[in-house]
């Protein structure tokens, strides 16, 4: 996954950032058995994933791959292989 920069993206970080402080906050809460408490933090999770997919849906996620990129890294792959 290193080669294909999967996850490095401003998007990605700050909905996987949020969602963590939410897991965190759900978790402390969960063992304080503060049941509100709880589902706000479960509510920060749901907040961190919105707000990745709006970052991406803005411009800030990995752009879709074309055809013709998809196209040429097949070639390349049958010719490392032919080469071998």
């Amino acid at each position: 996954m290193a080669g294909s920069a999967h996850g490095h993206t401003p998007a990605a970080w700050t909905g996987v950032i949020i969602s963590f402080i939410g897991f965190c906050i759900a978790g402390v809460f969960m063992v304080a058995a503060n049941v509100p408490g709880f589902w706000a933090g479960v509510g920060v999770i749901v907040l961190g994933g919105i707000v990745g997919g709006a970052m991406k849906a803005a411009g800030l996620g990995m752009p879709k791959e074309s055809a013709a990129v998809a196209a040429a890294r097949e070639a390349a792959t049958a010719t490392a292989r032919a080469h071998a």
